[in-house]
């Protein structure tokens, strides 16, 4: 299955790094975080990403245009410009890098993909996020509610939009309440391909307000419960926590 990643957004809150480069490609350990989501869903089996791009968004096409040189030793013969990997490192993802709009919001920058999912079931998740969650298991669990949104829910702190799930559907999404019962948007959704339709005000559409407001209104969104490890990178604090999770060599993601 092809998966979204939106990868545009300014990272304003991560601003002492976010000023050079676009959030996605500030390190966790010595590796992009975006490397690390997108391995997550490739150790399942799901290796043809489609990322949204927009702020800075030179910063990650250069670097995936330059993977093989970045992430390998190699020799290079300088009068003929042939090049020899010295102990390649290769992996075989499809990675598609769409410019969509340096000012899109979430929502419009989902609806700019519309024309690479080919109509079918897709995965979407934020640029900024890691989790220990089953792939697997996630897309199980929406086959089986049979809705046309699931999106994982996780339980950290309440400065996130928090879900009202009873019976594993979410019957309300509110964009960073005041209190509640402590499930929150983790991201890592399975999605429909008519989802699309709902996102109707183009770039300017927020994808956790309008579209999946109306989605929960229409009892189609479900809530898978992650119970395990999940943390976005919001703050130098975030950053500092998953970086020493990594370097300790027992990341949570990483297993």
């Amino acid at each position: 299955m092809k998966v979204i990643i939106l990868a545009g957004g300014f990272g304003t809150r991560l601003s002492e790094y976010t000023e050079s480069i676009p959030k996605p490609m500030v390190h966790v350990g010595d590796i992009p975080i975006i490397w690390h989501i997108m391995n997550t869903y490739a150790k399942y089996g799901h290796k043809d990403f489609n990322l949204a791009l927009g702020y800075k968004a030179a910063f990650i096409k250069e670097y995936f245009l330059n993977y093989k040189a970045l992430n390998n030793d190699f020799t290079i013969n300088l009068g003929s410009g042939k090049i020899s990997t010295i102990l390649a490192n290769d992996i075989d993802w499809n990675v598609t890098l769409v410019d969509t709009g340096s000012e899109s919001m979430t929502g419009g920058r989902v609806k700019r993909m519309q024309q690479y999912m080919g109509g079918e079931t897709f995965f979407l998740t934020y640029g900024d996020g890691v989790a220990d969650i089953d792939i697997d298991e996630l897309l199980s669990f929406h086959k089986k509610q049979g809705k046309m949104v699931t999106v994982t829910a996780v339980h950290p702190g309440a400065r996130f939009g928090e879900l009202d799930i009873r019976d594993n559907l979410a019957h309300g999404f509110q964009e960073k309440p005041r209190m509640g019962q402590g499930w929150i948007n983790g991201g890592y959704f399975v999605i429909e391909p008519e989802f699309f339709d709902l996102i109707l005000d183009g770039d300017g559409t927020v994808l956790e307000k309008g579209p999946l407001e109306k989605v929960a209104e229409m009892g189609q969104l479900a809530a898978y419960k992650h119970e395990g490890f999940w943390q976005c990178m919001d703050t130098k604090r975030d950053k500092d926590m998953l970086d020493s999770l990594w370097n300790s060599g027992d990341a949570p993601w990483k297993r």
